[in-house]
């Protein structure tokens, strides 16, 4: 007997934002972190009626000495969201020279900043936090094909406390987006234009008086 469908489903958003970036760059032509991390959750979970239990955050940040831009960046816009009562997840980012072909033949290499272990720290909070009965519902945010194998393993904790659990995924999404594909195995919430656009931070933290201080 299949296990009843909670009336309320407490969910919680695990939100990669590098490549919510990345993909929101690529979808709809934003050059820098633009969303509101806080009111993008709640649009997502208001829409099918899931109460938002938790937010948490996840990005690399370049050291100081790297890119001191991108680092007080960020240094800024953690700090308001945290002030929001999400939960935030940080690393240094690390680098390393990428070589690219270029369209004429000739090669390119450039110094390119890497996350490490943010994929995997996602994964050991959902799988964490479903074995402690902390959400019925995980929404992540994220492209990232190795999250993946989180959804089975969300399955079988599923049938081993006999209870309703779904995993679900949402990503920028239009006609010209390249990667139109989810997390394989989840529930896939393509994110439109509008939607994004609802959920944007007014706050510039390009600016060093961006921090509501």
């Amino acid at each position: 007997m299949s296990p009843a469908e909670p009336a309320v489903k407490r969910a919680v958003v695990f939100i990669d934002g590098q490549n919510l970036f990345h993909a929101a760059r690529e979808t709809f032509g934003y050059t820098y972190p633009s969303y509101d991390v806080q009111a993008l959750a709640q649009r997502l979970c208001a829409a099918p009626g899931w109460q938002l239990a938790q937010t948490r955050f996840y990005t690399g940040i370049p050291d100081a000495a790297d890119n001191a831009f991108w680092h007080s960046f960020w240094e800024r816009k953690l700090r308001v969201i945290s002030w929001q009562g999400v939960h935030v997840y940080s690393r240094s980012l690390r680098y390393r020279n990428k070589t690219v072909r270029l369209p004429d033949g000739t090669e390119y290499t450039f110094l390119a900043g890497e996350e490490k272990g943010i994929d995997v720290r996602i994964a050991l909070d959902v799988i964490r936090m479903a074995h402690r009965n902390e959400f019925d519902v995980a929404l992540v945010l994220s492209q990232d094909q190795d999250l993946s194998e989180v959804a089975a393993e969300i399955r079988v904790i599923a049938r081993e406390q006999n209870r309703w659990i779904k995993i679900a995924c949402a990503f920028p999404s239009s006609p010209t987006s390249r990667n139109r594909r989810g997390i394989d195995k989840t529930d896939w919430v393509p994110i439109d234009r509008a939607t994004y656009d609802a959920c944007l931070d007014r706050r510039d933290y390009r600016r060093p008086d961006a921090s509501g201080t």
